[in-house]
């Protein structure tokens, strides 16, 4: 499993906004569309985020790695939780929401920034504070089909 630091050049690091969305009080994290990414990338590049409404991505927060469902509003594209596996991550209300409790811990709250690394686009994401330095375990998951087989037996 090779281990990437969130400076590597090979990890884009965009700065994201949190906002609040609906009716929930939690913070959730604002993504940007890819057309915004210019202003937003501090450092490596990156054209495209390659998540999509519907996603479920592996986002690795203080080096504990979770799932995340992407989701939308009328403004874009959002995280609104992380989870400890995917079916959480699919069934709302069931199990802890890794997000907030991260967010909560470090006293963000929204129209604060975070920092979304690209670890492996479209798979593995990283959250931490700007400025932090944390490192990865860039792994990628199982090949679609296998995802795909796994997904169908989850209903």
């Amino acid at each position: 499993m090779p281990r990437v630091p969130s400076d590597d050049e090979g990890v884009a690091s965009i700065r994201v906004s949190l906002a609040r969305s609906g009716g929930t009080r939690r913070p959730c994290v604002r993504i940007p569309e890819d057309d915004e990414l210019a202003g937003r990338v501090e450092s490596g590049s990156c054209e495209s985020l390659a998540m999509a409404a519907g996603d479920v991505v592996r986002v690795a927060i203080d080096r504990e790695e979770y799932h995340a469902p992407v989701t939308a509003d009328s403004d874009g594209r959002l995280i609104r939780g992380a989870f400890d596996n995917r079916r959480l991550a699919r069934e709302t209300g069931e199990g802890e929401n890794r997000l907030v409790a991260w967010l909560d811990a470090n006293g963000r709250e929204p129209g604060d920034s975070v920092v979304l690394d690209v670890v492996v686009p479209g798979e593995l994401y990283g959250l931490r504070i700007p400025g932090e330095r944390v490192v990865y375990e860039a792994t990628r998951g199982p090949p679609s089909s296998l995802s795909d087989i796994a997904r169908d037996l989850d209903g």
